[in-house]
């Protein structure tokens, strides 16, 4: 069927595939446009991040996933929407478009055509698990009304979740909340894989603690009994009811190639600053594309909801005659995980490791708000820096409060871009209920700029072993009693902290020290003290509380 194209003169026609937030800006700059959007499932506008939320019952009304329907979108914004209806292929010399829907299969003209087809999830090919009947992946409202209804009618109980990213982990947690038994398999060494190793241990301890089996470093090797039995690389055998692949995603990109589209790594679409691709009139947002990551200008893909929608919005501008850049992302997220949030901005250790990039790293761990005041909650904040410039190149933080606060603000400095120096001078609403005096961002610039300006030389987490072998005594400076009943690193020496002035006379000026206590606020008092009487040491990062969390089999107990 060929749909008329009479009394179109003067008016252009933008098609969009997906992509709601550019449709509903570009109608509130152009009135005249005829929109068309085409959405291949039942639902235009719903909340994808909310779906994990409804399985574990948080969210209880399945409509509140329903974020527009059709007829809304129609009355208020004046949308063509076409549910159900795929665009199957692209000319871009006649500009048309080849829909189906249910009932016939057409062709459409476009002036103007938004690619937003998002991303799907990656199913590795694995032994045995085509032949799987239990196992589920998580994208929309249909994927989680099927595995509520599979939950339901077979009243499973054991579920697997493959794959340890910010899905798998609320998924974990959701389907722990319905009252399941849940395992849970990382093929990297550590949940969170975009988080470094001692930032997600705190996440590893709590769903230890909350009663979650954890395997990392190890993927599900084979699928057997029709999917019942995950077989590992190890040679552990699973028994599932349901497994849930969590194992990342990859762009919707086959529309976009078989219409010539150019595209690049993992098969993004490429587009420039203008979200044009590289076909006339074609453009292209949201987890399908390649952007610039904000900080080193290489290309990268981000999944996350407010870039996208940032882009739709911007795309619409450019359309409309507003030249609006993509400026690229900086990948800011954030999960909780039971009682812990964990959130992130920026590049990791292990990014600007493989960057051969100089960088130094802090720790520190401070309240959420007064520590005076009840409900104190701890968190922990690590920031990466140029050691010699000050530029901050990411943050990482990990606590139950006021974690989104923090990395909300280290984003934005970042966007600003001010260095290590400008966050002591950052000025935050304080009264006990809400802060302190001293923000943990406040913290985390005074102890970048003690690195910086040579007050302290710290050494982190996994230099610890290497250090002592090379000679060096861990010095702890704790009070005894937190010794007797959290432990110390193996081999240390106990000097407290009040009384290490008057007992200079039992250390060894010929040895160095490694300075730690429990956060290590007290641990660099030490170091200043120990520095200025010709001692030669260095602070250790995070100290104890750190270390003790991330490698507990070298805490010496008792």
């Amino acid at each position: 069927m060929e749909w008329t194209e009479e009394g179109r003169k003067g008016i252009m026609r933008v098609v969009i595939v997906g992509g709601m937030s550019a449709a509903t800006r570009l109608r509130r700059i152009d009135e005249s446009a005829e929109i068309i959007i085409m959405e291949k499932g039942p639902y235009v506008s719903f909340a994808n991040c909310g779906l994990p939320y409804y399985i574990g019952g948080e969210i209880a009304d399945r409509d509140k996933l329903m974020v527009q329907t059709p007829e809304k979108l129609r009355e208020r914004f004046n949308l063509d929407v076409r549910i159900n209806s795929e665009v199957v292929s692209i000319n871009p010399k006649a500009k048309m478009i080849t829909v189906e829907n249910r009932e016939e299969t057409y062709s459409l003209s476009y002036d103007k055509l938004i690619l937003s087809p998002g991303s799907k999830p990656f199913v590795p090919e694995t032994k045995g698990l085509s032949a799987a009947t239990n196992v589920f992946t998580l994208r929309n409202v249909p994927d989680v009304d099927s595995i509520i209804q599979f939950i339901e009618e077979k009243q499973a109980k054991k579920v697997t979740v493959v794959g340890g990213g910010f899905i798998g982990l609320e998924m974990a947690e959701n389907l722990f909340n319905r009252g399941m038994e849940v395992t849970l398999v990382e093929k990297a060494s550590h949940v969170l894989p975009t988080f470094d190793k001692e930032m997600a241990a705190y996440l590893t301890k709590e769903l230890k603690e909350k009663g979650i089996s954890l395997y990392t470093g190890v993927a599900a090797a084979s699928f057997e009994e029709e999917g019942r039995i995950i077989i590992l690389e190890n040679g552990v055998r699973l028994e599932s009811d349901l497994t849930l692949l969590s194992v990342g995603v990859k762009p919707e990109s086959d529309l976009a190639k078989s219409a010539g589209v150019r595209t690049g790594m993992r098969g993004g679409i490429l587009v420039n600053e203008y979200y044009e691709t590289s076909q006339p009139d074609i453009y292209a947002i949201g987890d399908a594309i390649i952007v610039k990551q904000k900080l080193t200008g290489e290309d990268t893909m981000i999944s996350l909801a407010s870039p996208a929608n940032r882009q739709g919005r911007q795309v619409a501008d450019v359309i409309a005659g507003q030249k609006r850049k993509n400026k690229g992302s900086l990948g800011t997220a954030i999960v909780r995980v039971f009682d812990f949030v964990a959130a992130s901005t920026g590049l990791n250790e292990h990014q600007l490791k493989t960057a051969e990039q100089l960088y130094a790293a802090i720790h520190i761990q401070s309240n959420h708000h007064a520590g005076y005041f009840p409900g104190a909650q701890s968190i922990v904040l690590k920031l990466l820096f140029h050691p010699k410039t000050g530029m901050i190149y990411g943050a990482q933080a990990v606590g139950k409060s006021g974690v989104d606060k923090r990395i909300d603000v280290i984003a934005t400095a970042i966007q600003g871009q001010l260095t290590v120096e400008d966050l002591p001078e950052l000025e935050f609403s304080y009264a006990p209920p809400f802060g302190s005096a001293k923000d943990p961002v406040n913290m985390a610039g005074y102890a970048a700029l003690n690195v910086m300006e040579g007050f302290s030389e710290t050494a982190q987490w996994y230099e610890v072993e290497e250090l002592q072998e090379q000679g060096w005594t861990v010095l702890d400076v704790r009070d005894r009693g937190e010794i007797e009943q959290n432990g110390a690193i193996m081999d240390s020496q106990n000097i407290p902290l009040h009384e290490i002035r008057g007992r200079l006379h039992e250390l060894d000026r010929d040895k160095p020290y490694l300075i730690s206590c429990h956060s290590g606020q007290r641990s660099y008092i030490a170091e200043r003290i120990l520095t200025q009487h010709g001692f030669t040491v260095k602070n250790l990062d995070g100290a104890f509380s750190l270390y003790s969390t991330v490698k507990p089999e070298k805490i010496k107990r008792g």
